[in-house]
């Protein structure tokens, strides 16, 4: 019984056993199989993940290739600049093309390559007819021309009204430059398009053409990139500059008169002392006429034109010239032509005037927008060509880096009215020195314009005067003569 119990346990265990081996052995195929599923299913997915990263990487090549969406170029041939390269020297080229209106249009475009010219022209909506370099002796006169004030103020409402409107910079410039009807204007918005699409800023790009935009506008600008508020900033110097061709269009109208008199009063003199002055002196001469000083001195100077007019003619053309030349190039001489014109009545005034009144507005419009004061007389000293008024900035810079006040380097200069400078005092004692820059500004500018007015209306009379004098000596230093000889014959 014993042996029997032992068996059927043993049969039981063994049952067990192979019970365990059976599910064992089940368990193993079923990993077998679902490993084998699982790797049918990891192949497929295998190569979609190498089918896909082949498609990115022949996406990334095309969009390698493409242009930039930014550049707005049908083709890659402008190509960003890239931070730490040094820049390629521009190429200067002469194109011909097709406008939109089916007109050839001639011009000069300075670019890295020929590519770049061809692809920035198409990109304005030109047909490429020809590029070729320009040698040595092609000149533009074109290049680099200084914008006219009016121009300018009106292309800077313009840029501040498309980027209100939502127009991209790039864009916004490019209208400029296609609407614009003189050829520097054109030149000058073209050279801005190019730098803008090559990744400059704006006033980098300004900056690269100094000698057409101001030196104010630039760093007025540069403030603008650095606050974001661009279009507020080019508004504010529209007016700006709007009101400074108002005053250059008043002394020019100030002027214009007198200077037309002043030519047509030395015609006028030249026309008698070459043609008629001669006429009555051989009359003179075949009466035996006496002659009084006056006549001799007058026939002196008609002999004198006649026999020397080439040289005289040289001789003003050379003085004209080596004026303007010293002028320009030497700062005594310039300093002493100013210095002895703001000490001449009226014409003081209006030179003072319009100076403090350019001085302060200049200076308000950079303390309102948020330039140190440091950087402000920095750009003040540029703008002026006024060698007493420098003087007194460059103090100023050194006082401000002594820790003094700006009002300190004014007092007791007399290029600075005494009114001007108590609004300085009482600004910056307020803290508010911008709002009475302005003050002092409007003030001086009405001052100024009444001076103009007051000129206007009295140098009509007095040019008058002036030549009535000059033709009465010359007819005085006729008729004496005619009575000399009147009594001969009596």
């Amino acid at each position: 019984m014993n042996q029997s119990g032992m068996n059927s346990n043993m049969n039981t265990n063994m049952g067990s056993n192979e019970n365990m081996n059976s599910n064992n052995n089940l368990n193993s195929s079923t990993l077998v199989k679902v490993t084998d599923d699982s790797k049918k299913k990891a192949k497929p997915a295998k190569e979609k993940k190498s089918f896909f990263s082949k498609k990115k990487k022949e996406d990334k090549k095309a969009a390698t290739l493409a242009p930039s969406p930014t550049d707005g170029l049908p083709t890659p041939g402008i190509q960003k600049r890239q931070e730490n390269v040094p820049e390629r020297p521009l190429i200067k080229y002469r194109y011909v093309v097709i406008n939109a209106m089916g007109k050839k249009e001639k011009g000069t475009f300075e670019a890295e390559s020929e590519t770049e010219v061809r692809s920035f022209l198409t990109s304005q909506d030109y047909e490429v007819v020809s590029i070729t370099v320009r040698p040595a002796y092609d000149i533009d006169i074109n290049d680099h021309a200084k914008m006219k004030v009016s121009d300018l103020s009106f292309a800077l409402t313009q840029l501040s009204t498309y980027i209100k409107s939502g127009i991209p910079l790039v864009d916004a410039v490019k209208i400029l430059a296609k609407q614009a009807a003189k050829p520097a204007s054109k030149k000058a918005f073209q050279r801005l398009v190019y730098e803008l699409l090559k990744g400059e800023n704006l006033s980098t790009a300004m900056e690269k053409q100094e000698k057409v935009f101001p030196k104010l506008l630039i760093n007025m600008v540069k403030t603008a990139e650095m606050t974001g508020d661009l279009p507020s900033i080019l508004d504010d110097m529209a007016d700006y500059y709007t009101s400074m061709e108002r005053t250059r269009k008043q002394m020019v109208s100030a002027m214009t008169y007198p200077c037309v008199v002043l030519c047509i009063a030395f015609v006028v003199l030249i026309f008698m002392l070459t043609y008629l002055v001669p006429q009555f002196a051989t009359m003179f001469e075949s009466n035996d006429a006496k002659l009084p000083a006056l006549t001799l001195a007058i026939l002196a100077a008609s002999d004198f034109i006649k026999n020397n007019y080439i040289v005289l003619i040289i001789a003003l053309v050379f003085g004209i010239g080596a004026f303007i030349v010293a002028y320009k190039k030497s700062q005594k001489f310039r300093t002493g032509i100013q210095v002895t014109l703001m000490h001449i009545p009226v014409i003081k005034s209006i030179i003072i005037y319009n100076e403090v009144a350019n001085f302060t507005k200049t200076f308000a419009s950079l303390l309102n927008h948020g330039v140190f004061i440091t950087d402000s007389m920095e750009i003040l000293s540029k703008i002026t060509n006024n060698e007493i008024y420098k003087r007194i900035i460059d103090k100023t810079l050194h006082n401000l880096g002594k820790g003094d006040s700006i009002s300190e380097s004014f007092r007791g200069e007399w290029a600075f009215p005494v009114v001007a400078y108590e609004m300085l005092v009482t600004g910056e004692s307020t803290g508010q020195l911008g709002l009475m820059m302005e003050k002092v500004a409007d003030h001086f500018q009405a001052m100024h314009k009444s001076v103009i007015d007051q000129l206007k209306s009295l140098m009509e009379p007095v040019m008058i005067c002036a030549l009535a004098v000059v033709v009465g000596i010359i007819l005085l230093s006729i008729v004496q003569p005619m009575f000399s000889i009147y009594g001969q014959i009596k």
